[in-house]
């Protein structure tokens, strides 16, 4: 009976263990499929300048360093696929963004409304330390005391 038992947990072994091979070299292969896939497809968005310039002719554009995480939303809106490059050569540093020349319409239209949203983001309202020195202010003129008289309700006699 014993031997019988310890067969069949042998057995059982040998059959999860030829399962689980089979299993991984499936996932493996899997991986690779899709890592293919992921290799021969088109980038989308950010990229870097290389692997952008493959898709032929590049144009590109100047802008300051303090706009470059908030222009990003606005490309990635249109499908702009581009590439930043930092221009260390001029004294303060200048970021150039390369995109494909098939995507100058969306690259216009994406950058309108970036500086729209820039120059409205300028003129809004003041911040809350301006508010709070002009109360200051008001706070230290002198103000006139106010001389109320009550004379409803006395009595005379």
């Amino acid at each position: 009976m014993q031997k019988e038992i310890q067969n069949r947990s042998v057995v059982l072994t040998t059959k999860a263990a030829r399962i689980s091979a089979r299993a991984l070299a499936a996932m493996m292969k899997a991986a690779l499929r899709q890592s293919r896939r992921n290799r021969d497809a088109p980038a989308r968005g950010r990229q870097t300048v290389r692997r952008l310039s493959r898709g032929g002719a590049l144009q590109n554009v100047e802008i300051t360093d303090e706009n470059i995480k908030s222009f990003q939303p606005f490309a990635r809106k249109y499908g702009v696929d581009y590439a930043l490059q930092k221009d260390a050569s001029s004294e303060p540093p200048r970021w150039l963004v390369f995109f494909k020349s098939k995507d100058v319409d969306a690259m216009t239209a994406a950058f309108k409304e970036f500086s729209a949203k820039t120059l409205t983001k300028s003129r809004e309202k003041p911040s809350t330390l301006d508010a709070m020195e002009k109360f200051r202010e008001l706070l230290k003129r002198p103000t006139r005391e106010k001389v109320r008289h009550k004379t409803h309700g006395e009595h005379e006699l």
